[in-house]
């Protein structure tokens, strides 16, 4: 989705424009999270980059979409720019060294000789 949302536009109160545009971007994401993975794809990664007015867009976190939203509308913009790319994702699984762990059993070793 690329798309620039009007924010002020005439005969509509700007609160429930405000909310129709929230619910179309919702909308659109869990469209896009339904869609059936590929072979050796976790999930779908969804890119977003936002811009108020004529600036620049800028890459953002998924998480902060609202936020950028409702700062655009109480610094009364007259559109901004949303742009959610959905990619392939593929979770990385955290391994644990093997050095860092003989390390850590090291010093628990240790700890239960003094003890004793």
């Amino acid at each position: 989705m690329k798309k620039t949302f009007k924010l002020n536009v005439e005969n509509k109160n700007p609160d429930r424009l405000l909310e129709s545009i929230k619910y179309e971007i919702r909308k659109y994401i869990k469209r896009e999270k339904r869609k059936p993975l590929p072979e050796d794809v976790d999930f779908w990664d969804l890119k977003c980059k936002f811009a108020k007015n004529d600036e620049t867009p800028e890459v953002i976190n998924f998480n902060e979409i609202t936020n950028c939203i409702n700062e655009a509308a109480t610094e009364k913009c007259d559109s901004f720019y949303m742009e959610i790319i959905s990619e392939e994702g593929i979770r990385v699984k955290d391994v644990i060294k093997k050095d860092e762990f003989e390390v850590d059993s090291e010093v628990i070793s240790e700890e239960n000789t003094q003890t004793e």
